[in-house]
């Protein structure tokens, strides 16, 4: 069976804003309902790419798909898409239900009705329809803002950072109640953001951008154990780089031992190379290991994150349940447990 055609497929695009480049030789492909995340800090291009998905904004170059149709000619009202905007962009002088209705004056007054009532109710805003924007709180904006994008029923829907004004209890509820109505009603997305915890919990797949370029498109899983790049490895999830050579065989020699590596390396016996620790690849050993000075210490819970320091000043950082948490200054012994070994040129 040959697969699905591509909701959106973007290819070598390239886009300026204010005369300088923004987004760079840029290729991407969302499948019909997959929830996508452009994730890098500001600055990187997630915006303005977003933009030029939804026909605010003009590509420089490349090409841009919708349907397996050419969107660039589109103007953003026949793009079939849902936006969300960070500020919202709520009209004042329109009441809930006036607002979910704005994108659907080509139904039946009747129809229109049924199906801003029907949105409200999915979206978890029933009874306010009579409301003002004024009169809610700010999640509850961010809802009318929600059912108005999905009002339409929209294949995809764009989200530009629409949870970053809410507090942190709030924002996490209301990621989590989205994901799962999109995923019902099947319903794909992107968002954008420079949150990871929040680009982890709500995407299928996750893009890291850097000055413009996509350095990874893949699963969250594969971001965190097999990062692209030193940038995506030290932007998704905490990591520190152990220095290392390049053995024969498939191995590398670091002041933990000799690990093992999947597959060739690309360098000659003997580089010099760099091998990505996470806080989960170092556990607490009772005996063997090598011992290590707990330089600081962070509560995190059920889990305590140790900053060590190796006898070659190397430091790491290690994971320990709280209740076997070290004091600053105290030595313990560590050894490695990595599932998956990433290695870096030096």
């Amino acid at each position: 069976m040959a697969p699905a055609q591509p909701l959106l497929a973007i290819d070598r695009l390239s886009c300026a804003y204010a005369g300088q480049p923004a987004v760079r030789d840029l290729t991407l492909a969302l499948a019909p309902g997959e929830l996508g995340c452009l994730l890098g800090p500001s600055g990187c291009g997630k915006t303005t790419l977003l933009r030029a998905i939804a026909g605010f904004h003009a590509p420089a170059s490349g090409a841009l798909l919708l349907r397996g149709r050419d969107a660039r000619a589109l103007p953003p009202e026949a793009r079939g898409l849902g936006f969300v905007f960070q500020d919202l962009a709520l009209f004042p002088h329109l009441t809930v239900a006036g607002n979910v209705a704005f994108g659907l004056h080509r139904l039946p007054r009747g129809d229109r009705a049924a199906r801003v009532a029907e949105t409200l109710a999915m979206i978890g805003l029933e009874g306010l329809g009579e409301r003002y924007p004024h009169e809610l709180s700010g999640g509850q904006q961010q809802r009318v803002a929600l059912a108005r994008s999905l009002a339409p029923r929209p294949d995809l829907l764009l989200l530009d950072e629409p949870f970053s004004s809410l507090d942190a209890d709030l924002r996490g509820r209301l990621r989590d109640d989205l994901r799962a109505l999109l995923k019902r009603l099947g319903i794909a997305a992107l968002l954008v953001t420079h949150d990871q915890e929040e680009a982890f919990a709500f995407a299928d797949t996750v893009g890291v951008m850097q000055a413009g370029t996509l350095l990874q498109w893949a699963p969250g899983f594969e971001l965190y154990h097999r990062p692209a790049t030193p940038f995506v490895a030290s932007f998704v999830g905490e990591g520190r780089f152990l220095p290392a050579m390049v053995l024969a065989g498939g191995r590398v020699a670091t002041a933990l031992g000799e690990l093992d590596v999947a597959g060739e390396l690309p360098w000659p016996v003997g580089s010099a190379v760099r091998v990505l620790l996470r806080p989960d690849d170092l556990h607490p050993a009772d005996d063997g290991g090598i011992e290590a000075v707990v330089e600081s210490i962070a509560f995190r819970g059920a889990e305590t994150l140790h900053t060590l320091s190796l006898p070659d000043g190397t430091q790491l950082t290690a994971l320990v349940p709280s209740h076997q948490q070290r004091a600053p200054g105290s030595t313990m012994r560590v050894r490695p447990d990595l599932a998956h070994v990433v290695v870096f040129a030096a």
